[in-house]
């Protein structure tokens, strides 16, 4: 990724971070998007903790077959029913600088299918 990408992101991030914030009620998810994987984190940004988090490259998702999106799609329904089980319904969701779209919609898709609200 060339530079000047590079600080794109990370601007667009940075005006992302600065509008949203997770609470204990109202935890953040924050996508991190690889060349192979994406990895959702839940994050409480008040204790500055991380909750719990999934991604393609867990040991559960190592016999799971499909495309990037169709795997992406399968680790936000998992990261959504570890929420569910840890309590945790409603979300903030923070794209991370990414555009909406691809892998980034299918892991959200995935989410919201499991039962996450955002």
């Amino acid at each position: 990724m060339s530079n000047k990408n590079l600080q794109r992101r990370r601007r667009i991030r940075q005006s992302i971070r600065s509008k949203i914030s997770g609470t204990a009620e109202k935890p953040r998810l924050a996508i991190y998007r690889s060349l192979k994987n994406i990895d959702g984190q839940i994050i409480d940004d008040d204790k500055g903790q991380t909750l719990l988090g999934f991604g393609t490259n867990a040991k559960e998702m190592a016999d799971e077959k499909g495309t990037k999106s169709e795997l992406s799609f399968k680790a936000g329904e998992a990261l959504a029913k570890k929420a569910s089980d840890a309590g945790i319904s409603q979300v903030v969701f923070d794209r991370g600088g990414y555009k909406y779209h691809g892998r980034v919609k299918a892991f959200a898709e995935g989410a919201r299918k499991g039962g996450l609200k955002f």
